[in-house]
């Protein structure tokens, strides 16, 4: 069960300003390509601090680590060139006080992050206490800041939290790093896949498997709204739909099909559950409300129509269907009125997700024998290929809707050896892909929304 207790105290903001500040301009076309120089010094401690950190918690250099966080967290967005600290003329402490600016500009840094690790003991319990400072070098200023209080053991949390609210300043848009991505972790050879429900906070850290193989397991999907998954598994060979709570462990099955089940995903509100039903061969939408278990038929179309997924707020839903022929993505409204094609190109059209920030919808394309990610308006307008591989498919938003993470699949050699499935993300620019570290291979995966408080 995962500490909810991030921030015993409030926010306690070091300088609120009210006016906007951002020194990075995002162009989703071209992507950063002169990214922004920004040194992190690491978040030290005072040496009673230091003692007790390393004798009661077990961990040393722990400011070191938390700033190595913030550091990984940013550098892979490809928006920041994070410098060497080797380069660094100004010890921590010091520059956390008041930075010497013309040391850092003279290393040709614009944004300087200082922090500051403090032990406490509050009834007999420990805590530590982080103070953040996000400096302009070139205007020579604080520019924003908190300090919070947490126990130990979030100390991950806290560097995401600082990264977060980092990217948030410099960017005018929000983050995504204090966020986790459920997934379906896979082993063993291609015709032998154990598959388990797997979870880990984004940058792959704090990973947890929330069933053990028994069954297989599919398409796992967040709620936006809390930390509940629905997902797809098989009992006694019969596809059911589940929920589960991940901070209590409870699972609760939505209900028994008959027929095939595939992806559930969760409405917007997280009050229903939309999902693809085949009965006699032929399958449907079907949207059900998880309060009132009343289940309504959204599409009645002699071809398949499967892949639903909401529109942010909840007025219109995508879905691919081969009723002109062949696979092509559809939008309609959420009642199932008004059905629209709006992918138009060339090859097979599947796995359409709606992006949190309404704009655009992902899309997984089939042409020509090689897959792609691809983006598009939601009238169909603008489509842009991101990336193609062999095989690839699944893609899923960041709650910011500027990362789109998916898996993609090796071939097998002649003697059917060398398969893996693996997670890898790209943001809008197609610039910037990336390995997403797992444990196992990964496929299915799909991110949670900023964790809170």
């Amino acid at each position: 069960m995962r500490n909810k207790l991030l921030l015993f105290f409030v926010f306690c903001l070091i300088l609120k300003p009210s006016i906007s500040y951002s020194l990075v301009e995002i162009d989703i076309t071209r992507g950063n390509l002169d990214p922004l120089p920004i040194s992190i010094s690491p978040f030290f401690a005072d040496e009673i601090s230091k003692e007790k950190i390393k004798n009661n918690l077990d961990i040393d250099n722990l400011g070191l680590e938390i700033s190595k966080v913030i550091e990984n967290n940013l550098s892979k967005t490809g928006l920041f060139d994070t410098l060497d600290k080797e380069s660094f003329l100004q010890k921590p402490d010091i520059a956390h006080l008041k930075p010497r600016f013309e040391d850092w500009a003279l290393i040709k840094s614009q944004v300087l992050i200082t922090g500051k690790v403090t032990f406490k003991t509050i009834n007999d319990n420990d805590y530590i206490k982080i103070e953040f400072k996000l400096w302009d070098i070139l205007g020579a200023k604080m520019v924003d800041g908190f300090s919070l209080t947490t126990v130990p053991t979030n100390w991950r949390r806290v560097g995401h939290k600082i990264s977060d609210k980092v990217y948030e300043r410099l960017t005018g848009e929000s983050g995504y790093f204090d966020t986790r991505i459920i997934y379906v972790a896979e082993e063993g050879p291609k015709t032998q896949r154990v598959k388990k429900l797997a979870i880990m906070d984004q940058d792959g850290f704090n990973t947890k498997y929330l069933t053990l193989g028994n069954e297989l397991v599919l398409t796992p999907r967040f709620n936006p709204t809390n930390q509940m998954v629905t997902y797809l598994s098989y009992f006694r060979n019969m596809p059911r739909v589940y929920l589960l709570n991940i901070e209590t462990g409870k699972q609760e099955v939505v209900g028994d099909f008959p027929g095939m089940t595939f992806a559930p995903r969760f409405s917007p509100d997280g009050k229903k559950i939309i999902m693809s039903l085949a009965k006699d061969g032929n399958s449907e939408i079907w949207v059900r409300n998880l309060e009132t278990n009343i289940q309504e038929k959204l599409t009645d179309h002699p071809s398949i129509d499967t892949s639903p997924s909401y529109s942010p707020d909840g007025k219109y839903i995508t879905f691919n269907s081969d009723r002109s022929g062949y696979q092509q993505i559809y939008v309609m409204r959420s009642d199932g009125s008004k059905v629209k094609r709006i992918s138009f190109g060339k090859g097979i059209y599947g796995t359409p997700v709606w992006s949190p920030r309404g704009d655009l919808i992902a899309f997984t394309k089939l042409h020509k024998g090689k897959f792609f990610i691809g983006v598009m308006r939601t009238d169909g307008t603008g489509e842009r290929l991101l990336t193609e591989n062999f095989y690839q498919e699944a893609p899923s938003w960041s709650p910011n809707g500027r990362i789109i993470i998916f898996y993609r699949e090796t071939k097998t050699d002649d003697k059917g050896q060398g398969f893996s499935a693996k997670l890898w993300s790209i943001d809008l620019t197609g610039y910037n892909e990336r390995l997403v570290p797992t444990e196992t291979d990964g496929s299915d995966p799909s991110w949670s929304s900023l964790l809170g408080n």
